[in-house]
Order: C-alpha cells, then sequence, then structure tokens
C-alpha cells in the first residue's frame, strides 16, 4: 500500500462516510470500519450535538475530511472566514489530508451551495491554483480536489476535464480525490470514453478514491449517490487501482440511506475488485 506526501504519510484502506442515521449503531456496536469521512462543513459549528457525536467517534476511529464549501475555482479567492473554522476542525479531528471539489460556488461572499463547473482554461487553472497553494499552506495539511459530475461543457474549453484536474494539481502541488463515479456519469452525460480519464490521470498523485451509486433519467444521469455501484463503476475503480496501487477508498451513499449493514457490505465490494487489479498489476510489474 502505497502512502505520499499527499496523505500525509497515512496508509488507509476501505471506509465510508459518517451518518447521522448510523450514529447510534456506531456508537454501541462499534463495527471494525476502517475508517470515516465527514463532511467538513456539517461540524464546523461552535458545538452541539454533532460536534459531541463526533469526538466520540474520533476516540474509535480514524477520520478524514471532505468539504463542499471551499470553492478553489472562485475567482475572488477562498473566504478566509471559511479557512479559519476548516482549520480549527482540522486541529480537533487530526484528519491526515483535507479534500474538497475542483470548483467554484460562490461570488461577493454569496453562496450557491453547489459545485460549479470551472471553465478548462489555462487563466483558471492558474487561477484555481493559486488559491489551492494557499489554502494548503494556510492549513498545514495535505489537500485532495475531486474531479466533480457535470452535465455539459463550456465551449471555451481550451483543454479536457482530466487535462485541467492534472494541470490544477500540477501547479498547486495538491492530491488527487479520484471520483470515478463522477467520471463514468460526467462522460455519459458529456460523451467522452471514461477509461481515457481513468489511464490520464496522475497515478502519483491520487490519495483518495470515491465510489458511489447514480440514477439514471431519460436524458441525463445524475449523481445523486442512493444506489449501489454499477458494475462499469467497479470496473473504472478496478483499473484506477491498477494504475494506483493500493489507495484510501471511500462509499458515498447520501441519500436513501439504507441500513449500516448495507452500506458497509457494498463497500467491502471494493476489496474484491482491488484485490483483482492489484494481480493484475503485480502482473505488469513482473512481465
Amino acid at each position: 500500500m502505497s502512502a505520499s506526501k499527499f496523505t500525509g504519510g497515512v496508509e488507509l484502506a476501505t471506509g465510508i462516510g459518517l451518518r447521522v442515521p448510523h450514529y447510534q449503531h456506531i456508537l454501541s456496536e462499534k463495527p471494525a470500519v476502517g475508517w470515516f469521512e465527514i463532511i467538513s462543513e456539517n461540524y464546523m459549528v461552535e458545538g452541539g450535538r454533532a460536534l459531541e457525536v463526533l469526538d466520540m467517534i474520533l476516540e474509535q476511529y480514524r477520520v478524514v475530511q471532505h468539504g463542499v464549501g471551499l470553492y478553489p475555482g472562485n475567482a475572488g479567492g477562498v473566504s478566509r472566514d471559511h479557512l479559519q473554522r476548516l482549520k480549527r476542525l482540522v486541529r480537533r479531528t487530526k484528519t491526515p489530508w483535507v479534500s474538497d471539489h475542483l470548483c467554484w460556488g460562490s461570488v461577493d461572499g454569496r453562496m450557491s451551495h453547489d459545485l460549479l463547473p470551472i471553465p478548462f482554461t489555462f487563466e483558471a487553472a492558474r487561477k484555481t491554483a493559486e488559491n489551492l497553494k494557499m489554502v494548503q499552506d494556510f492549513l498545514e495539511t495535505p489537500l485532495a480536489m475531486e474531479n466533480v459530475s457535470s452535465y455539459g461543457e463550456f465551449n471555451g474549453n481550451e483543454m479536457t476535464e482530466w487535462e485541467f484536474l492534472a494541470e490544477v494539481c500540477e501547479l498547486a502541488d495538491v492530491g488527487i480525490l479520484l471520483d470515478v463515479n463522477n467520471i463514468y456519469v460526467s462522460s455519459i452525460n458529456n460523451g467522452f470514453d471514461p477509461l481515457e480519464y481513468v489511464n490520464f490521470v496522475p497515478p502519483e498523485r491520487v490519495a483518495q478514491i470515491h465510489i458511489a451509486g447514480h440514477s439514471r433519467y431519460e436524458r441525463f444521469i445524475v449523481d445523486t449517490h442512493d444506489h449501489p455501484v454499477i458494475d462499469p463503476v467497479w470496473k473504472l475503480y478496478e483499473r484506477a487501482i491498477e494504475r494506483c496501487g493500493h489507495v484510501a477508498t471511500l462509499l458515498e451513499w447520501d441519500g436513501r440511506i439504507p441500513s449500516f449493514e448495507e452500506v458497509w457490505t457494498e463497500a467491502r465490494k471494493s476489496e474484491t475488485w482491488r484485490a483483482s487489479a492489484m494481480e493484475k498489476r503485480g502482473g505488469y510489474e513482473a512481465a
């Protein structure tokens, strides 16, 4: 298993998101889960039940922070207030790395509360990388940027999405949170080969992988996190592991959340796909 500077030297296997419907089960049954991912913004508060539960979880488990409100693609920069509250939580959780989404989402302090796509231009890549460098220095913790799902493309794009992701992360010297379900969703909606995406991503920068389910509609598929993972997404995951080696893997399930056992059983399917990928990787290395 690899441990890079993008994971703070920490090696993790399979984890799941910490969600409210599972609080009681986790605290009472103490299931043997490798690690939990939390949504940072849910715990960037001064007190209350959420922090009380988080502190009890931290006594038993490794927790990794994943955010939805950093908005590194904002032309006006990243909110200082958001960063200060994020850093307080980082100190509390001792998360080995912090992830968020490669997107923008606020203007003049007004938050969209959505993950809006960035035009894939060299100017946007440079500005986004400047923001990320500042954030990583401020937090004093490795950063990893997640590729978002998309439902259209800008006419002014100067590169592909996978080229933009690599360009920003190279310029900022941050890691990548590779969401293979988002790659699949965007490939169907925008008409590209998802394997070309996975095969282009610099494997040494991948700190974590997300897997999830999605919903299919008449014209689009949507990243809803409310179904099991489908085989085409598992095959992208297998290929990603084949290229990257063992990488911390997290199942997201955020809608119509089933029992803890069902979520954990779905997440553990990654172990079979990971073993298959590592066998192929070992074969290639031995050849």
